[in-house]
């Protein structure tokens, strides 16, 4: 039986991050797209209705906080992975009650990323480790 790889969008707008991260994800994973900017995505997740969405921050023209925030109210079913450089508690904080169900340090995209999206699918949390204990899963 031929089992669907889960698919992805990523949301990044730095190109060197996107491109690592494709290579991480490409080979359990399938890329259905790449965006630059939050706005991008809330189309590009209504159109392609991924599993997960791995999404920054610190994006242009709407920032990855409030794309979730949006994704949520559109009803989107996609788990969201943030994927960023910000390690404070109030960004932890504030992307978990948008709805996600992981946080990665950017820091620690190569040990944590492929993890976190398979916690997610499995139905748990992932936050990185090197992240304050107090959000540990």
């Amino acid at each position: 039986m031929f089992l669907a790889k889960p698919t992805v969008i990523v949301a990044d707008d730095n190109g060197l991050v996107l491109e690592k991260t494709l290579s991480l994800l490409q080979p359990n994973f399938q890329v259905v797209g790449t965006v630059p900017n939050g706005r991008d995505l809330l189309s590009e997740a209504d159109r392609l209705k991924p599993d997960i969405i791995v999404l920054d921050i610190t994006m242009p023209i709407l920032n990855g906080i409030e794309a979730a925030h949006q994704l949520r109210e559109r009803g989107s079913s996609a788990k969201i992975i943030f994927l960023t450089v910000h390690t404070g508690s109030s960004f932890v904080d504030a992307c978990f009650e948008e709805g996600a169900s992981g946080y990665v340090a950017k820091a620690r995209l190569r040990a944590d990323l492929v993890k976190a999206i398979n916690e997610v699918l499995s139905g748990h949390k992932f936050v990185s480790p090197t992240i304050s204990p107090q959000f540990e899963t």
